[in-house]
């Protein structure tokens, strides 16, 4: 199983290299290609690539299930909002396996949910994986990248139904709880998931 997973994260990461120069631009995020020019072999090298498959609870309620992945350069994440300065392409598909009632994701219900893309890079964020759980820290680097993003759900159009911050590491996010949290979803909480980064 889990060398299937890893198999579905590589070919999502292959599919959104080969998809991301015709892609729309997520909001809030400055494309890294000027209009008539190439993206420069630095610009390129910076960027750090990632893949992910898995789902995040532990909130009173809500399950939700996140796939996707892109690429991003670590020296542009800000916690400056809005910052259009940010280097990021990144995206994918959601849904709300249980309904969630608290949150920003408040009131995606049962079944919701359709695709999420980036709205910003942020050098870190505080987190909590359960509603009891002590604050824990998260800063975008090599192997983990903090993002805040835009949810949305089958007929709400191009219009973003909800905006949330995300976390996905290829590392334990929170050693005290049983079992590895590497993904997080600000209100949700966090969960398990084949996680890849590449540079």
């Amino acid at each position: 199983m889990k060398s299937l997973n890893a198999i579905f994260v590589a070919v999502a990461l292959s599919f959104l290299s080969a998809c991301s120069d015709h892609g729309v631009t997520p909001t809030g995020v400055n494309s890294s290609r000027q209009p008539g020019t190439a993206a420069s072999a630095s610009q390129a090298s910076a960027m750090t690539g990632f893949g992910f498959n898995g789902t995040a609870s532990g909130f009173p309620t809500g399950t939700v299930f996140l796939t996707g992945g892109g690429s991003f350069d670590l020296a542009t994440a800000s916690n400056v909002v809005p910052n259009e300065d940010t280097r990021v392409s990144a995206n994918g598909g959601f849904r709300c396996v249980d309904g969630v009632e608290q949150g920003p994701l408040a009131h995606c219900g049962t079944g919701e949910g359709v695709r999420w893309d980036t709205a910003q890079l942020l050098a870190s964020t505080n987190f909590k994986c359960t509603a009891t759980d002590a604050v824990k820290s998260a800063v975008t680097g090599k192997d983990t990248v903090v993002l805040l993003a835009d949810f949305y759900r089958a007929g709400d159009g191009n219009d973003e139904s909800f905006t949330a911050q995300m976390i996905v590491s290829s590392s334990d996010l929170a050693p005290n709880i049983p079992g590895e949290q590497n993904i997080w979803i600000q209100g949700v909480g966090c969960g398990t998931a084949v996680v890849h980064f590449s540079k």
